[in-house]
């Protein structure tokens, strides 16, 4: 069996602990690799090659590691294909989706090119008399992030271009279900020329988790998953002193007004629902239809769905590929039943699908007349099921995005330019799409939701990004003449 093991100080370091997780390729169930679990002194390592590289890093002049960057960014544009088909295999997308996250990656690397302008300090001048006031940006240190299934190159890009750009040494623990594109990144950073210990992979689980949370020499983290977990990550690694970011989970809201496109509309639902199979926390989980435009809508959307090509993310005819574990396709669809006891419909059910049972596949379903109060909607499902609440009034569709405990992002579809406009007033929601289902923001802004889809002051990868990698240093300055210099005990006057 094909092991998965650590990337430490430039190169591959198989795992010492003996302990190990199953990689499967989801089209066929089949274990296809065995990944390392990494012990606490296997991370410990890492962290020493870390911070003997960091010194010289830091000190790498920015003109210089910008155009590192720029290779960083051609090598891994180059190799996005043979990227992207390890992804499939491993977490059972369609290959034109994974290969569009491996091109969100290369935008990220091409907007940290920018570090020289983005790592800026401010100057002001005379701010009293005699003294002038400037700040810089430093970087932190070794810094690490713990990434998801769902996006097994992207998500770590969003943390690792911002954070090596400002000048620290990263350490990814990857998710443990689809790790081989991080030994992908690896390579690809090393072939471009990245200094031996800036980028760092230990794979692993728990005890890799913990370890990041509590180690003394880990000054920064980033996080990506789930509410209960981000929550946890959050309050621990705070707790030892360290600065954080969680992104967490999603119910992700799109209103359809009674004036919008019901063609666009149906289009843009199905799209957001069932791409990626559903497993991305910036999927529409509640179509929230306004009025009587519900019953066209569904008519649009059940008749899209139900043409959709599920299939082997390798067959460029197939549009959703399968789940990425029989464990959490068999949670998905618990909910299916879970509705039909609360009292909803359940208009398209996934396990009638000719895949059902090869695999880890499910068909795309659809549960309509869905309540607040049902399991369904309470829960992130985070699979191919769409959740219809029909509501009468926009009132009411606004009310339940403020109601719900996450806050990541919201849609509305209209072509009133008035509502949409109060939309984006009104909407408690930290990512907004006007006629967008997924408003996931390009590399140049931040992304990040609001309530308990993110935890910390700082959003990830754009100008946040910088921010939060890096800390401030103000500096006062004054040149004063020895002769005039004398004792005065009181508390500095701006004057």
């Amino acid at each position: 069996m094909e092991r998965i093991s650590h990337w430490i100080g430039g190169k591959i370091v198989p795992g010492e602990s003996g302990r190990s997780g199953p990689v499967y390729n989801p089209v066929t169930g089949e274990q296809t690799h065995e990944v390392d679990f990494a012990t606490v002194e296997e991370f410990d390592r890492a962290v020493e090659v870390a911070k003997e590289v960091f010194p010289e890093w830091r000190a790498m002049p920015l003109s210089k590691r910008s155009a590192l960057f720029f290779r960083m960014r051609e090598v891994l544009d180059q190799r996005k294909t043979d990227i992207a088909k390890v992804i499939v295999r491993q977490h059972g997308k369609c290959l034109f989706d994974a290969l569009a996250e491996v091109e969100r990656g290369v935008e990220l690397l091409e907007f940290a090119a920018g570090l020289p302008h983005l790592l800026k300090g401010d100057y002001s001048e005379q701010v009293t008399t005699g003294y002038d006031l400037f700040s810089v940006r430093q970087p932190i240190g070794v810094v690490a992030g713990i990434t998801p299934f769902n996006f097994p190159a992207m998500v770590p890009m969003w943390m690792c271009a911002a954070a090596m750009a400002c000048g620290n040494c990263f350490i990814l623990k990857p998710s443990e279900r689809d790790p081989g594109a991080s030994i992908m990144l690896a390579e690809a950073f090393r072939d471009a020329g990245l200094p031996d210990g800036v980028f760092q992979v230990v794979q692993g689980d728990k005890v890799v988790v913990d370890r990041i949370l509590e180690h003394p020499d880990i000054r920064a983290l980033s996080f990506v998953g789930s509410t209960p977990i981000a929550k946890y990550v959050y309050a621990t690694a705070a707790a030892h002193g360290k600065k954080v970011q969680a992104l967490a989970g999603a119910k992700n809201h799109m209103i359809v007004l009674p004036d919008a496109d019901i063609g666009m509309a149906a289009d843009a639902a199905v799209s957001s629902v069932y791409g990626s199979a559903g497993e991305r926390c910036m999927a529409i989980a509640t179509v929230v239809p306004v009025g009587d435009i519900a019953e066209p809508l569904m008519e649009a959307i059940i008749e899209r769905a139900q043409e959709l090509r599920v299939g082997d993310g390798m067959d460029p005819e197939s549009q959703m590929g399968p789940l990425v574990t029989r464990e959490h396709r068999d949670r998905v669809v618990s909910y299916l039943d879970s509705a039909r006891e609360q009292g909803a419909t359940v208009v398209m059910d996934g396990r009638e699908h000719p895949l059902w049972g090869t695999g880890f596949f499910v068909g795309p379903s659809i549960i309509d007349h869905v309540t607040t109060d049902m399991d369904c909607y309470k829960d992130e499902i985070f699979g191919p099921v769409m959740t219809v609440v029909r509501v009468n009034t926009y009132e009411e569709a606004v009310g339940l995005i403020a109601r719900n405990r996450w806050g990541n992002g919201a849609a509305i579809f209209t072509r009133d330019g008035g509502a949409a406009r109060q939309f984006v007033y009104d909407v408690e929601a930290g990512m907004v799409g006007i006629n967008v289902p997924i408003p996931v923001p390009l590399a140049f802004y931040s992304f990040g939701g609001w309530k308990e889809s993110f935890f910390g002051d700082s959003k990830m990868y754009g100008p946040e990004g910088f921010h939060f990698w890096t800390r401030e240093k103000a500096v006062t300055v004054r040149w004063p003449d020895p002769a005039t210099s004398k004792i005065d005990l009181g508390f500095p006057r701006s004057r």
